[in-house]
């Protein structure tokens, strides 16, 4: 099923996710429904506060990326079919020095701007089995995986922009808080 995007603005996405355990009432449908929801709207990346619900929790698929001509034979190898769960996450260490990148968001949408990472993280978390892992990962898909965390952490990317960049983009911000813009994907906006 697909599932409303939050629209920034909303509180939910203020807020620190709260821990889940595997008692969580349907899980793995809820699980299910966020990678709908993400390949519905053309993400790479979809946090579970996106969707209303204020947990630890977020899908990635970068496939997407690995299209890109511009990117090694071996990067694009590294980001396809790389979709993952991850439940419970934790950074560990984000590590190197930070690149820039254009980034975007579900919940802002129409929304672009460069973002400044570490190109390496290292993260423990769940996967949808329950199984816990400490991996490392790099370049796009250590950007998507630290995006969505952010979203657990109650971040959104335009919080890491300059005082500067957020006032040239406050309009389109109100414009989004308020509904007034235009999406090919399933939206709620915060309640007026």
């Amino acid at each position: 099923m697909i599932l409303p995007i939050v629209a920034y603005g909303d509180p939910v996405l203020r807020k620190i996710g709260k821990d889940i355990d595997k008692d969580f009432p349907n899980l793995d449908i809820f699980i299910a429904n966020m990678f709908e929801t993400m390949d519905n709207s053309y993400g790479v990346g979809l946090a579970a506060p996106q969707v209303g619900k204020a947990i630890r929790l977020f899908v990635i698929d970068t496939t997407p990326f690995s299209e890109d001509d511009e990117l090694s034979d071996e990067e694009q190898e590294a980001l396809n079919g790389f979709r993952k769960v991850f439940i419970n996450a934790k950074i560990i260490k984000e590590e190197g020095e930070e690149w820039v990148f254009n980034e975007g968001c579900l919940s802002v949408p129409d929304v672009r701007e460069d973002v400044s990472r570490k190109p390496i993280v290292t993260i423990e978390y769940y996967d949808e089995n329950w199984t816990k892992h400490t991996d490392t990962f790099d370049g796009l898909r250590a950007r998507v995986i630290q995006h969505e965390y952010d979203h657990i952490e109650g971040i959104v990317f335009t919080d890491h922009l300059s005082s500067l960049k957020k006032r040239l983009i406050k309009g389109k911000l109100s414009k989004i808080t308020k509904g007034k813009i235009k999406v090919d994907y399933k939206m709620k906006f915060p309640r007026k």
